[in-house]
């Protein structure tokens, strides 16, 4: 009788330890050259990404010939469907089963951004000979299908930092590091591409844009490629292998039963939007309402430098104060900044100042984001026993794209309300509605992400170290991962 006893005590002690078996540690660091390897991805992805935002418009207008309300249709249109390309990809990389040991996401975005590179050059060219509708149709084509691909290569690439380390520290070195690969990248596109395709094209500006976006693409392809071998995915999943395949009705599942993936959604709506309203409204303001439109570049140079400084103190802030402290109290500080710059008269050394405090506080919280969304990845896992990596950061995605249009809207919007004409002496209503969308609206945005980050995203530092602990063992919400 005791025999069997103790035989059931050792089993019950065996079972115990089989419980509390270490999957992972996310008390342990992964090598820093991970770390700066991961954002050479985002470095990248700028060199591909940016140059269709910032030149492809100049392209197919200038060099092409097409009109400039068809080119806004064009953006307009493939914008929405890129948005709804993201939901599939992620599905796509999410069903997955045969992942070797190169892991689950990086071949998939190596793969990928090697044809993106392909398709951003074939984006900077048209065939001779098309009839101007036939040129439309090119354009149309050429860049809806440079937007799936481009989902197929940002979503594995996000989904990566998640299951390269659970550390919380990490997360945020990586984001950093993603963070100053975008900048980078966006400095060198507005700094070197045009004086390029005059070097090489002269006067020929199709010739010229076509080898300059060849370079471009070249070096970007390089980027990844430097992500791709420098990165390893380090975290131990337990991946059901015979999973249903999911869908659309998945991508909505994920939506509704992750709160924090659900606030970062509707958070980065109003911090995106405040983003690019701010710089699409640059130009105007510099023109227009501080009468001197060269004044634009020196203002971006100083907002970009001061926002760097910004995005390498993220490590250091988190560590300190936490992703959602930081987040919040920079988004406070963002809002004043903006809703000052409202309140007072034009004055460029004031507006200089508030407007680079407002956008340096807006780019930190950016950066931790990225991070938040890894911790939100997660936090699904830990709620419902299975990991989507690629679905729920393609939810998270959608939401930017989604603030990327609000942002066009608003601008365009505001300027019409108000009275704007283009290259003309503006109205006193124009000016206040050039300021309202540079100042008032950021402003506004980055309340209602204050208050979105502070009442609504439930996931702070301590929270998510019960719940990483808990994957680290290898149980979820409900019990056992697998099982």
């Amino acid at each position: 009788m005791e025999s069997t006893t103790a035989k059931t005590a050792v089993a019950s002690s065996e079972t115990k330890k089989h419980d509390d078996e270490l999957m992972n540690d996310s008390s342990k660091r992964i090598p820093i050259r991970q770390r700066i390897a991961y954002g050479f991805g985002d470095f990248g992805n700028g060199f591909m990404f940016d140059l269709g935002q910032s030149y492809l418009t100049k392209f197919w207008i200038d060099g092409v010939g097409i009109g400039a309300g068809v080119v806004g249709g064009i953006f307009a249109f493939t914008k929405i469907f890129d948005a709804f390309m993201d939901p599939i990809a992620g599905s796509v990389v999410d069903n997955r089963k045969k992942i070797g040991k190169r892991g689950k996401f990086r071949p998939v975005m190596m793969v990928s951004a090697v044809i993106l590179g392909i398709l951003t050059v074939v984006t900077f060219m048209m065939p001779d000979g098309l009839s101007m509708t036939q040129k439309i149709l090119y354009a149309y084509a050429a860049y809806m299908i440079w937007g799936l691909v481009y989902s197929f290569t940002n979503d594995p690439y996000g989904s990566l930092a998640s299951v390269m380390s659970r550390n919380v520290q990490d997360r945020s070195f990586m984001a950093t590091t993603r963070q100053i690969g975008s900048v980078g990248a966006q400095f060198i596109a507005g700094v070197a591409f045009i004086p390029l395709t005059v070097l090489i094209g002269g006067s020929d500006q199709r010739l010229g844009y076509f080898w300059a976006s060849a370079i471009f693409a070249a070096f970007g392809v390089l980027m990844f490629g430097i992500c791709y071998l420098g990165t390893k995915e380090n975290v131990h999943v337990n991946r059901n292998q015979n999973a249903q395949k999911e869908g659309f009705k998945d991508y909505f599942k994920v939506i509704f039963r992750n709160g924090p993936l659900g606030a970062l959604i509707l958070m980065t709506i109003f911090t995106i939007s405040a983003m690019n309203t701010n710089n699409q409204m640059m130009v105007f303001y510099a023109e227009y309402n501080l009468g001197n439109i060269g004044l634009q570049p020196i203002i971006n140079a100083i907002m970009m430098g001061c926002s760097i400084v910004g995005v390498f103190m993220i490590p250091t802030l988190t560590k300190h104060f936490g992703q959602k402290r930081t987040a919040m109290v920079s988004f406070v500080i963002g809002a004043c900044a903006n809703l000052l710059n409202f309140i007072l008269p034009d004055h460029v050394v004031v507006f200089v100042i508030l407007v680079t405090i407002g956008y340096t506080a807006l780019a930190i919280p950016n950066g931790i984001t990225w991070a938040m969304v890894s911790n939100a990845i997660d936090y699904g896992e830990w709620r419902s026993g299975v990991r989507k990596e690629g679905i729920t950061y393609a939810a998270f995605n959608f939401s930017r794209k989604i603030a990327q249009s609000i942002a066009a809207l608003v601008s365009s919007g505001i300027l019409a309300l108000t009275g704007y004409v283009a290259n003309a002496h503006q109205s006193a209503g124009a000016l206040r509605g050039i300021k309202a969308a540079m100042t008032l609206y950021p402003g506004i945005c980055l309340v209602m992400a204050a208050i979105i980050i502070g009442f609504l995203y439930k996931l702070d530092d301590k929270r998510f170290g019960e719940i990483a602990n808990d994957l680290d063992h290898g149980r979820w919400e409900g019990g056992k991962i697998g099982q």
